[in-house]
């Protein structure tokens, strides 16, 4: 099983990361299937819409909400959330080289979103890259059991991770 986490610390840091890094491996013809986010700044609200592109081929989902300019609550729309998840699940399989997942974020954390897939690529002898925040570190790795590893949050850090 290898599993690995990456953190920063600044908005929209890890996106790029983890886009990178896919689309690195994916050029030299690593078969990567999952998610990378994709957020684009909106000029009528301070909050950016967010989309993921699911790997290797799309399609491109959008995953937030319009909740409102005054809205204090989590943008997450868990139905698009839950289409990424399918799209994910229908392309996993033991030809796969790498998972990448944008976040184990709240719903992870919670037993939803991505959890079952990740633990489908585990089975499947699939390493599995995720991003992870602080709020839902200690969630992730409980779920992974201790045997995820940290590495620096680079597509040259990833890439040496993977081909170790």
């Amino acid at each position: 099983m290898k599993i690995a986490y990456t953190m920063t610390k600044g908005k929209g840091d890890l996106d790029e990361v983890l886009y990178n890094f896919a689309k690195s491996e994916m050029a030299i013809g690593t078969r990567v299937v999952g998610v990378v986010q994709v957020n684009t700044d909106r000029d009528d609200c301070p909050l950016c819409d967010m989309d993921v592109e699911v790997l290797p081929d799309g399609p491109t989902i959008r995953i937030s909400q319009d909740l409102g300019p005054n809205s204090r609550g989590c943008r997450l729309d868990p139905d698009a959330l839950e289409q990424a998840v399918s799209e994910v699940g229908h392309r996993l399989n033991s030809d796969v080289a790498l998972l990448v997942l944008n976040k184990f974020g709240k719903h992870e954390a919670g037993g939803r979103g991505f959890r079952d897939t990740i633990g489908q690529a585990m089975e499947l002898g699939v390493p599995v890259v995720c991003g992870v925040n602080e709020l839902n570190r200690e969630a992730f790795e409980a779920f992974s059991q201790g045997t995820a590893v940290f590495v620096e949050p680079n597509p040259k850090a990833l890439t040496d991770w993977l081909n170790d």
